[in-house]
C-alpha cells in the first residue's frame, strides 16, 4: 500500500463528498497488504494460500481506509463482492440497493472483490472489471480509473513516442489496438483491461476517464473539466438495466445454434428465438440460464435467458411451437429465448465489444477506481 497516495486520494474524495457528490471507491491491495503483514517473500500460489493472505490483507486495507477517512470525519463502509453477488438477480438488486442507500447516507462505500471466498469460476478477473460493473450497478455518471500512465496514447509512451489521446467517442478496433498488451507491474492487465472496462461502463451510460493516479490534484482537475487523461464518452447504444444484467453480469452456460432464417429473424427483424430455427445445442443448462445464440458458422448473434433447459431444446429443435406440448408433455413458452430477455451481439459490436469479452478482464491501477 502506498499510504501517501491513499491519503491524498482520501482527502480529495472527502472534499468531493462535502460538495454533495456521491462517490464509491473500488480498490485493490488486499493481497499485497496481507503478503507484507505476514512477512512473505513471494506471493502465495495456491487458492487456499491466496484466500488466507487476502483475509489478512482485507482487514488491514479497510482499517487503513477507515483511519484516513476518519481524519476528515467521513464514514466509510466495506462492500465485498463476488461475481455471484451480481449475477443472481435478487442479490444483484440487493447489492444495488445497499450501495445506493449508503450513498444517500453520505457514506463512502469501499468495494473490493471478496478474495477470501472467490475462486476462478466466480471471480471478476481484476478490479477494472469490478469497477465498470459497479458503475453500471449504481448508474454512475462517471467512472475514473486511476493508473500509472496519463491515459491512452497513440503509441507506447514508454518508448518516448506518441501523443495522449484526450477524447474517445467510440471504442473501435483501432482504439483497441492502441491499448497494446500488459503494462505496469502494478497490475496484470495493463491498458487493454481498462479499455474493456470502458466498453462496459460506456454501454451502461457512464463516462470514463483513464488518468495517472499520482498526478497532482488529478481528481479535482478531472471534475473541473481539464483535459487530463483520456475521456471515453457514454455510448449511443446504451443498454437498459435488464439488458445490462444479461450482457455483462451473467456467464453463458451453453450455446444454441440456429439456421440462416432464424439468424436473419433475430438480427434484422428483432424477433424472439423459436424452436423451429434451432439446429443444435452445446452444453448443459437449465431454464433461466444465459446462453449464447450462434449461427451455423459459430458467429455469436446474441445472448439471452433460455426458457427451456438444454435437454428439452434438443428434443424440440426444428419443431413448430404447436408441437412443443406433444413432444415434451407441456409448454410454458412458445419462445426458447424471448427478445425481451435477449441482447443482440451487434449492439455490443457497435461499440467495439467482442461478444466473448462482455464479461471483461481487468487489473486495478495504483490508485484504484472511483465512481462519482
Amino acid at each position: 500500500m502506498n499510504l501517501t497516495q491513499m491519503e491524498r486520494l482520501v482527502r480529495y474524495i472527502s472534499d468531493m463528498v462535502n460538495e454533495g457528490r456521491q462517490v464509491v471507491v473500488v480498490t485493490s491491495g488486499a493481497m499485497g497488504a496481507g503478503t507484507s503483514r505476514l512477512g512473505l517473500k513471494e506471493r502465495p500460489r495456491t487458492i487456499p494460500e491466496k484466500q488466507a493472505v487476502c483475509a489478512v490483507g482485507q482487514s488491514i486495507l479497510m482499517e487503513t481506509y477507515g483511519k484516513l477517512f476518519a481524519e476528515y470525519n467521513q464514514v466509510v463502509a466495506q462492500i465485498l463482492l463476488t461475481r455471484e453477488d451480481i449475477t443472481e438477480r435478487r442479490r444483484h438488486l440487493n447489492a444495488r440497493h445497499t450501495l445506493i442507500q449508503l450513498l444517500r447516507m453520505s457514506v463512502v462505500p469501499i468495494v473490493n472483490e471478496n478474495d477470501t471466498v472467490a475462486v476462478d469460476e466466480i471471480k471478476f478477473g481484476q478490479n477494472d472489471t469490478l469497477a465498470s460493473l459497479v458503475a453500471g450497478l449504481i448508474g454512475a455518471d462517471l467512472l475514473i480509473i486511476l493508473t500509472d500512465v496519463d491515459g491512452l496514447y497513440s503509441m507506447d509512451p514508454k518508448l518516448g513516442k506518441g501523443e495522449r489521446i484526450p477524447l474517445v467517442t467510440e471504442i473501435t478496433p483501432e482504439i483497441e489496438a492502441l491499448a497494446g498488451g500488459p503494462g505496469s507491474h502494478l497490475g496484470s492487465g495493463g491498458m487493454m483491461s481498462k479499455i474493456q472496462a470502458a466498453r462496459i461502463a460506456t454501454l451502461s451510460g457512464s463516462a470514463v476517464v483513464i488518468a495517472h493516479g499520482r498526478a497532482d490534484g488529478i481528481l479535482r482537475r478531472i471534475l473541473n473539466g481539464e483535459s487530463v487523461g483520456t475521456l471515453f464518452v457514454p455510448s449511443d447504444h446504451k443498454l437498459g438495466s435488464r439488458k445490462r444484467w444479461i450482457a455483462f453480469y451473467q456467464q453463458p452456460q451453453g450455446d444454441v445454434i440456429v439456421d440462416e432464417g432464424a439468424a436473419r429473424a433475430l438480427v434484422a427483424e428483432g424477433k424472439s428465438l423459436l424452436p423451429s430455427g434451432i439446429v443444435g445445442v452445446h452444453g448443459f443448462f437449465e431454464e433461466g440460464h444465459l446462453v449464447r445464440i450462434l449461427d451455423e458458422k459459430g458467429n455469436e448473434l446474441a445472448r439471452g435467458l433460455s426458457n427451456y433447459k438444454s435437454e428439452d431444446i434438443r428434443q424440440i429443435r426444428g419443431m413448430k411451437t404447436s408441437q412443443i406440448s406433444e413432444k415434451l408433455g407441456h409448454k410454458i413458452y412458445d419462445e426458447v429465448v424471448h427478445r425481451d430477455n435477449m441482447v443482440l451481439s451487434t449492439r455490443l459490436k457497435a461499440n467495439g465489444m467482442k461478444p466473448d469479452e462482455s464479461g471483461g478482464m481487468a487489473a486495478s491501477g495504483a490508485g484504484g477506481e472511483l465512481h462519482g
